[in-house]
């Protein structure tokens, strides 16, 4: 049986924050990272929009049996869209973009934890090495201030960085 498949450009490329199977590497043709601000929550969302020029690095893994229920709720405030015909293997696959309706104009006062940037930039590491990294940060826009919540995770999937990787990450906001 062929299960539909999600891509993931986020938390979802860190292995470690599910459990997902057959998850690999992959690409999605036309679309850029969008840190998106919300009425939802006091932090920035991190989301997609429309970029011809851009083809985005994350992975794919499968959704068995097509059950969407446990990746929709962990994806609350997201709607998923069909990208089947923009990733880079023939497979049905959808993808989270933030719901239209929940957008709000930028913000200052939702700001970006820095555990879940962490999160994305880790799984970026493992997956694509330093050259993910500095993909994620190139294919990104609508930075917002970083809230430090390091000591105090308030990502509920928050990871442990070693020091290199806290390193790249603040290398690369240095550099914003």
């Amino acid at each position: 049986m062929t299960h539909p498949r999600f891509f993931g450009y986020g938390s979802l490329v860190n292995l470690s924050t599910h459990s997902y199977p057959e998850a690999r590497k992959s690409s999605l043709k036309g679309w850029r990272r969008v840190w998106r601000h919300t009425p939802l929550r006091e932090q920035a969302f991190l989301s997609i929009e429309p970029h011809e020029a851009t083809t985005l690095l994350g992975v794919t893994a499968d959704v068995p049996n097509a059950d969407w229920n446990a990746l929709d709720e962990r994806e609350e405030g997201y709607a998923r869209h069909d990208v089947t015909h923009l990733v880079a293997e023939p497979r049905p696959t959808a993808v989270y973009v933030v719901k239209d309706e929940h957008f709000s104009t930028y913000d200052r006062n939702h700001p970006i934890l820095l555990s879940y940037l962490d999160v994305v930039v880790q799984g970026y590491l493992q997956q694509f090495g330093p050259m993910g990294a500095e993909h994620l940060f190139e294919t990104t826009e609508n930075w917002a201030p970083i809230f430090d919540d390091r000591a105090n995770p308030l990502y509920p999937r928050a990871q442990k960085l070693s020091e290199e990787e806290r390193a790249i990450v603040d290398d690369h906001l240095r550099q914003l």
